[in-house]
């Protein structure tokens, strides 16, 4: 005989849920890129990685330094710059950290924005049941009005009060949390900001002489350098600018005490108009703002060639870092000695001459710095070359210093030296003359354009106003309960037996618990229990307000 299994059939087994291993390996990715260590380490790595931006020469700052690198260490050059340690910046090492720490930082910002906004609305937590374990604990009287009178106070003094039946919560210090927020906020405005200069702005520096002929128009071709952002075009904001005179004050020691600049402005094809700037005040105009760098003078040098051909240069002069405003220039004139009747310019005849300028020369030589930057007593000391410039050879030059290399290799010939004041000229040995006819003054231009300026601007107040809340605010909590007065409890001021006026008998115990380390809790649980009580202790059944605070367990 076969047996028969009558027993119920169980019911089916829900089959069990087998985790995605890429949804966990996504989602502890993520919990630990939101990490606040996580947001450190990248903000450490960061910084780490813009020493290179800062130690290496840029190629977006000024590409002669890195061309002189390459010079100076051709082996080690060429693997920086596969790795993008010229434009350090730009790069999509740098890049990727930075996107790293603004998300790290958005992810750890989200939650705890909601879960403050929560704490916010909602009411500090009810009174526990043993107050005499928490870290402060007090009996006093009750005051007039008991808890209505409780809760008055407390709010006076600025805490959030919650009142359920006899018992008063209150919790101060949010601020702290909202700090923590504030100055996270702020630090990804900062890298928004940052963004923003990179992609969208840009900037270029320009020397700019004084005289109706030297006039700058904002376009790329005309700056000395420039950098423009990769959202940024060529099309730049269209103005024009003339120095028409530039004052700089003096003290008797030279340092600087004022500088300003009158220029003739004309923005967009407007009227010209009159406008002042300085170091401290500059330029605002639309979409760009000029900024003034530095000064100094441009000597006028005239030079008549064997055919009577005049030309006249005004050479800004370089200073060269001194307080007196010495300065190093070049005045080159490669078409000169050109022959009138056959136009024929001949290459080896080219003339330039290598100058340092002294506002002030000293009384007796050496003449090789300036006494003051005022010109008290100009001198204008030159070095007269004669051949070829090697401006034809299409090789990039400084306009400012000689191609020594054209010296080296015999196709410059240097003729001579000679001193120059103001209105004196120098026959050279061909019967060519050159005249130091006078000076003009010349400024250093910044022009900037930066939208994130004034995101930055506030997001750096909220990084100091966010962390002074987060360092100087504590989170604390005080509660209260209205007791009436029994065996085994002291009476109060209100009872029959003590003569007070108010003919009650309640007690209050109150109890300070602070969230996070407070020193000063004690001092200032004893004078909220002294305003509670209006003055009146009765008696303390835990700890001492003046002891220092210490955890006790059980205490919520």
């Amino acid at each position: 005989m076969t047996a028969v299994d009558d027993r119920p059939a169980s019911p089916a087994e829900a089959p069990r849920h087998r985790p995605n291993p890429l949804h966990a390996l996504l989602r502890n990715s993520w919990r630990q890129l939101t990490s606040m260590r996580t947001a450190l380490v990248l903000l450490f790595l960061l910084a780490v990685a813009a020493i290179p931006g800062s130690v290496l020469p840029q190629r977006g700052v000024n590409p002669e330094d890195v061309r002189d690198f390459y010079t100076a260490n051709p082996d080690l050059a060429p693997v920086l710059d596969r790795i993008g340690a010229f434009e350090a910046f730009s790069s999509v090492w740098f890049s990727a950290i930075y996107l790293l720490l603004f998300t790290s930082l958005i992810g750890c910002i989200t939650p705890r924005l909601r879960d403050h906004v929560r704490a916010l609305r909602a009411r500090p937590p009810a009174v526990p049941k043993r107050l005499e374990r928490l870290p402060q604990h007090a009996v006093v009287a009750a005051p007039e009005g008991g808890v209505a009178a409780v809760a008055e106070t407390l709010r006076r003094r600025r805490w959030r009060v919650a009142v359920r039946g006899d018992e008063v919560s209150a919790e101060k210090g949010y601020l702290k949390e909202t700090g923590n927020l504030i100055f996270h906020t702020s630090m990804v405005l900062v890298l928004v900001g940052v963004a923003l200069g990179s992609w969208y702005g840009w900037h270029g520096n320009r020397l700019l002489v004084a005289g109706a002929d030297q006039v700058f128009c904002n376009t790329r071709q005309q700056y000395a350098e420039a950098k423009l952002g990769p959202r940024v075009g060529d099309d730049l904001p269209r103005f024009c600018m003339q120095l028409d005179e530039f004052d700089a004050q003096f003290l008797p020691n030279g340092q600087a005490s004022s500088f300003n600049a009158k220029v003739t402005v004309d923005e967009d094809g407007g009227a010209p108009r009159q406008a002042e700037f300085s170091v401290n005040a500059p330029l605002r105009l639309d979409g760009a703002n000029v900024y003034l760098l530095g000064h100094g003078y441009a000597p006028v040098i005239r030079y008549t060639d064997r055919f009577g051909g005049t030309q006249t240069s005004t050479v800004p002069f370089l200073t060269t870092g001194d307080i007196g405003l010495t300065g190093e220039g070049l005045a080159a004139f490669p078409d000169a000695n050109v022959d009138p009747d056959t136009g024929e310019r001949n290459p080896d005849l080219q003339v330039a001459f290598s100058g340092l300028y002294l506002p002030t020369a000293p009384q007796e030589p050496p003449f090789v710095r300036s006494a003051h930057p005022t010109e008290q007593n100009p001198l204008l000391d030159l070095v007269a070359y004669r051949g070829n410039l090697g401006l034809d050879a299409g090789i990039p030059g400084s306009v400012y210093q000689l191609d020594q290399r054209q010296v080296r290799n015999g196709r410059l010939t240097e003729i001579g030296a000679k001193q120059l004041r103001i209105g004196e000229s120098w026959t050279l040995d061909d019967g060519t003359t050159v005249e130091f006819v006078g000076t003009e003054r010349y400024i250093v231009l910044s022009v900037r354009h930066d939208p994130g300026t004034m995101l930055l601007l506030v997001s750096s107040i909220g990084l100091v106003l966010g962390l002074m809340g987060s360092l100087f605010v504590r989170r604390r909590r005080v509660f209260v309960r209205l007791l009436p007065a029994g065996p085994g409890l002291p009476a109060g001021p209100g009872d029959p037996d003590s003569g007070s006026p108010t003919g009650g008998s309640s007690l209050v115990e109150v109890a300070g618990l602070p969230r996070t380390e407070h020193p000063g809790f004690a001092a200032e649980f004893a004078q909220l229990v002294a305003a509670i009580g209006a003055g009146g202790r009765v008696g303390d059944a835990g700890t001492d307000p003046g002891a220092p605070a210490r955890p006790r367990e059980g205490a919520e």
